[in-house]
């Protein structure tokens, strides 16, 4: 195939017509793109390629993409606590190419799992810790360790079980530089306080409480511009960690990915709130930066394990591809509402409760001022208090929530798998003689 003879990306598309719908339209074309450039090179540096080629390294783009990188492995080798394939198997599990390059036949690294998934989402490196307090931590102690960090004394905030912005700066090293005033911080208060001790401009998301009212902050934007103009790296702690636009369902957070536009220098979130997976930290940023994070050597410490890589690379597949349904938190945040409308009805006949509306919240630290409207079984039985305890003692257990006492039975947050069961729960409960209430 000469040069002339490579096909244009739409003609590819086209042929691609009985896998694309599979994938998102962008990252289809995106993948196209990569394969023709990858092939013009081919093509001028001598390389003999035929037509069909283009077509099927495409295709088999796509099946690596779907495919998980964590895989079963069979252990054949005779060592019983293989490094590179997990070390002990876990009982019902098997061994697992944690840390081995099936590829080149030899040792590989565990980041590489979520790692070529994070790159391709994000357009840049990132390593992954046990939680998103330990990537503020590692972050600030590889880049700001005896050097100072500015952040506006309104984002100084305690973000849930004591983790305060200030304490994790002291531990790891970092010298706090407050600027600004609790409502109202502006660009000039961060370039006033530069020095040349200073390591970090930092940006802490409020993820559990907003300020209203004579307020004021910098945009993002301004403090990479900032950054830039003054040599110094521009750190935000996301907090959530959101990919979805979840607008249209009436929730306003900051993306990831608006966060990279705006140019910042070093990122972290966390992988179990708006990005729906297990609990994880997440750091993303320039190579260089990351780079000297991960030969931190409290990485090691910090690293996550083979169970938390395989829930984070699905869920991080499943956000690639835009697959929302295959992550549950997204799936119930984006709940249609006829449909939980007819879930609720059919509890409620099922129960003798009625069908009321209310609303449903997200949690976690996330969005504390949003809430996404939702259908409720209500019931009003004698002893309300006394059947909440009952269905929390029960086999499954049962967690509800007590309003102007009624007790309030969400759809939205119950496995579609789960019904029958909490139908059966909620009969036995509210059928006992009300005792030690």
């Amino acid at each position: 195939m000469k040069l002339s003879e490579l096909p244009a990306v739409h003609e590819l598309l086209t042929a691609l017509h009985d896998v694309a719908p599979r994938f998102p339209h962008q990252f289809l074309i995106a993948e196209i793109r990569a394969v023709v450039e990858e092939v013009r090179l081919e093509l001028r540096g001598g390389a003999e390629i035929q037509l069909a080629d283009v077509s099927r390294r495409i295709r088999q783009r796509l099946a690596d993409w779907e495919r998980p990188s964590l895989r079963h492995v069979i252990n054949a080798t005779g060592v019983v606590l293989h490094t590179n394939l997990g070390r002990a198997p876990l009982p019902g599990e098997s061994y697992s190419n944690l840390e081995y390059d099936l590829t080149n036949g030899r040792r590989g690294k565990r980041d590489i799992h979520a790692g070529r998934l994070l790159h391709r989402l994000l357009g840049m490196p990132a390593i992954v810790v046990n939680n998103n307090a330990a990537a503020v931590y590692l972050t600030l102690r590889t880049l700001a360790a005896g050097k100072e960090v500015i952040v506006s004394r309104g984002e100084l905030v305690e973000i849930g079980d004591s983790f305060r912005i200030p304490d994790i700066m002291s531990e790891s090293g970092a010298i706090l530089r407050e600027v600004g005033a609790t409502n109202r911080t502006t660009i000039n208060d961060y370039a006033a306080a530069i020095t040349s001790n200073t390591a970090l401009l930092m940006i802490v998301h409020p993820s559990n409480f907003r300020m209203q009212g004579f307020t004021a902050k910098p945009g993002r934007h301004e403090l990479a511009e900032l950054g830039r103009n003054s040599g110094i790296p521009v750190y935000e702690d996301l907090g959530s960690g959101c990919f979805a636009d979840l607008s249209s369902y009436g929730i306003a957070e900051p993306r990831v990915q608006e966060a990279i536009a705006d140019g910042l220098s070093v990122l972290s979130f966390s992988g179990d709130k708006l990005l729906g997976g297990p609990q994880a930290g997440i750091i993303a940023g320039h190579p260089e930066l990351i780079t000297r994070i991960r030969r931190q050597p409290m990485f090691r410490a910090l690293r996550v394990d083979k169970l938390i890589l395989a829930e984070l690379e699905a869920t991080l597949r499943g956000t690639l591809l835009e697959r929302w349904d295959d992550i549950p938190a997204l799936k119930m945040i984006r709940a249609n509402s006829d449909e939980l409308r007819t879930r609720a009805d059919r509890i409620a006949a099922a129960v003798g409760g009625s069908v009321i509306q209310g609303e449903s919240v997200i949690g976690g630290g996330s969005t504390p001022d949003q809430s996404l409207p939702a259908w409720l079984v209500a019931l009003s039985p004698p002893d309300v208090v006394a059947v909440e305890r009952r269905l929390r003692s029960g086999a499954p257990p049962v967690v509800a929530r007590i309003e102007n006492g009624r007790l309030l039975l969400d759809p939205r947050t119950v496995f579609e798998s789960e019904e029958d069961w909490l139908i059966a729960a909620v009969r036995e409960a509210a059928g006992k003689p009300c005792h030690g209430a």
